[in-house]
């Protein structure tokens, strides 16, 4: 598998080659990804609500970001990485930005940082990209803006609204970012918006005009139960699978049917009669 990295990936863009970029929380499933042949991981905030059960990304904390990123920067060899950059972790200052964003490299050995927010966070994205890292920028629905938008609402419908998601991406793009997520974008509004900038934009429902797309993988392979976006296709019923797989577990557990003799070490136990023996040095109490 060839290595991604910024420069592979922009050479996919300009070939018009699409990028597949997927959310992803442990090492355990980053390294079936990679396996896969996925493009990019995104270690997303979402994690908060897939992996920790809340309403929305809000909870979510730097420690926290670390410790998944890690995680999964560990399985991946020839996958870029992306990691998100959680509430209120780069909102307050420059500084304050720049500092997660360098621990997020340091504690996570990943590829690229990323944040949302258009024109607002241009001064952040243009001092973490001086620092030598990489920023993906996150434009359209941003999911830690819920409470403002009162709710996750598609972005850019009417002309107003269009012109303010397209000024948001040229400058994000100016300020250093080297790719965009546009979330809930409308599609003519996505393609243009992929037309009219260099960077890469990844797509998740907006349209198939971006240069890539995005995923969130409960999402995606049946797992995440309950409301399912528009813009998800299930490629799978893997929740379904393991739920099957857990009750016929239980099932034989609870009939004694597993552990059979395939699945234990009769080669190494003792003899009967050192067993018969032991039984007899130790009365009930288990005293000698």
């Amino acid at each position: 598998m060839k290595k991604n990295n910024i420069a592979s990936l922009i050479e996919m863009k300009n070939r018009g080659e699409k990028i597949s970029q997927i959310t992803c929380y442990d090492y355990s499933t980053a390294r079936i990804f990679e396996e896969a042949g996925v493009n990019s991981i995104l270690v997303g905030d979402s994690l908060g609500m897939t992996m920790q059960g809340y309403e929305d990304t809000l909870p979510v904390t730097m420690d926290e970001m670390i410790v998944y990123g890690r995680s999964v920067g560990r399985a991946c060899k020839d996958t870029f990485v992306v990691v998100d950059m959680p509430f209120m972790s780069y909102q307050a200052s420059v500084e304050q930005a720049v500092e997660n964003a360098g621990r997020i490299m340091k504690g996570c050995r990943v590829n690229a940082v990323k944040l949302e927010g258009g024109k607002a966070v241009c001064p952040q994205i243009a001092a973490i990209t001086a620092c030598g890292i990489p920023v993906c920028a996150h434009i359209g629905m941003t999911p830690q803006s819920v409470n403002s938008f009162g709710g996750f609402k598609v972005q850019g419908k009417g002309e107003t609204e269009a012109r303010r998601v397209l000024e948001d991406a040229l400058a994000v793009e100016k300020a250093g970012a080297f790719m965009a997520v546009l979330e809930c974008v409308p599609p003519k509004l996505a393609a243009l918006i992929t037309k009219k900038t260099k960077m890469i934009t990844i797509g998740i429902g907006a349209c198939a005009g971006c240069d890539g797309q995005v995923l969130v993988y409960q999402d995606m392979l049946g797992m995440s139960g309950g409301f399912v976006p528009k813009f998800v296709k299930r490629f799978a019923d893997i929740g379904e699978q393991m739920k099957k797989a857990v009750s016929e577990y239980d099932k034989e557990v609870k009939s004694g049917e597993f552990p059979s003799a395939e699945h234990t070490y009769p080669k190494s136990d003792c003899s009967d009669e050192f067993l018969a023996q032991l039984n007899k040095e130790y009365d009930e109490e288990g005293q000698r």
